[in-house]
């Protein structure tokens, strides 16, 4: 298929309008089968929860074109079941996998023309939202809901290539301690743009979220998870109920271990014991890895590998990672689903 006529190496991450998303509608206790249209707009009523008391989620992912010109997603069931977790949390109906990864499935092949050529760095990011909708008022679950999915064409996240950037730590809390800081969901997120805005008014990429209770562990880096390479060479993650279950942070996780023979650890990441890591970096979905030259606390700045230079461990992580998603590597039984 002739692709639309854009400059895919020089993309951005942002929103441009493609042909086609899905919809479905869930009421009176089932979902209908959903159906692909045209129109980029969703007209709720006023009363809708989703707009009131935040009764929604929402979750990310990619299709990336292999040399062979065929599609793939990548590991798109971690995304039903993140995003089916976090429905229990909003009390929200579950989108079933396989309806799940079918909507997912049907707007990358609609959309196939605006899927970016292998070898340009560029993907089809794929945005699934579920909504709470219909007419209500009071603080309670929806009598309705839209599930839906669009795509866009984003470039590469790093047009320089694969450099550290230095962040600070924040006086704010991203999630309390039994909070919705596991689920994925508007909230979280909303919360975050002052602290965002005050990290880069000071000259840093993002901030740095500490634990809620004690503002002594490492939480997560912005809106990605954070990750430490030990001097004796291990991969450590922290771990806490507050904080979102990257699905790039686990599958970075297999690699170290599975790939490389690295020791991985879930654990506290204490804020004043930096010392331990040679390397640092935050993942997810948008850049896969964003290398961490320092960390801003307590006014001073901690440098791990360098300010300039990305670390040799933070590397082969990302070029295996990024080239099982291409498909240029095997990967994992289970990892990838070709569009067919």
């Amino acid at each position: 298929m002739a692709k639309v006529d854009l400059d895919w190496g020089k993309l951005s991450f942002s929103y441009m309008k493609t042909d086609y998303r899905y919809i479905s509608h869930w009421k009176n206790g089932a979902w209908d089968k959903g159906s692909l249209v045209t129109e980029n707009t969703v007209t709720i009523a006023e009363g809708s929860t989703a707009l009131h008391y935040g009764q929604q989620c929402f979750e990310g992912l990619k299709a990336y074109t292999r040399a062979d010109g065929k599609i793939q997603l990548f590991r798109p069931d971690r995304n039903a079941a993140r995003m089916n977790a976090t429905a229990d949390r909003m009390v929200m109906p579950h989108v079933p996998e396989e309806k799940f990864i079918d909507a997912c499935m049907q707007v990358v092949k609609a959309n196939e023309k605006w899927v970016p050529p292998h070898g340009t760095g560029a993907t089809l990011y794929l945005r699934p939202w579920l909504v709470g909708v219909g007419d209500n008022i009071g603080v309670k679950p929806a009598p309705e809901y839209l599930f839906g999915v669009f795509c866009i064409p984003v470039g590469p996240y790093f047009k320089e290539g694969l450099k550290p950037v230095n962040f600070m730590t924040s006086d704010y809390d991203r999630a309390a301690p039994r909070g919705t800081g596991a689920a994925k969901v508007g909230g979280n997120y909303a919360a975050s743009l002052m602290p965002h805005e005050e990290a880069v008014h000071k000259g840093f990429a993002d901030c740095i979220y500490l634990d809620p209770a004690t503002h002594t562990k490492i939480e997560e880096v912005g809106a990605a998870n954070f990750f430490g390479i030990t001097k004796a060479g291990a991969f450590v993650t922290p771990l806490s109920p507050s904080i979102l279950p990257s699905i790039t942070k686990y599958s970075l996780l297999q690699v170290a271990k599975d790939n490389f023979g690295m020791k991985t650890e879930e654990r506290d990441v204490y804020i004043d014991r930096l010392d331990e890591f040679a390397e640092a970096g935050a993942c997810g979905t948008a850049a896969v890895i964003t290398p961490i030259g320092g960390i801003f606390h307590a006014g001073k700045l901690h440098v791990f590998h360098s300010e300039s230079e990305t670390g040799p461990v933070t590397r082969k992580l990302y070029d295996t990672l990024v080239g099982i998603q291409y498909g240029d590597l095997p990967a994992p039984a289970g990892w990838i689903r070709v569009v067919e």
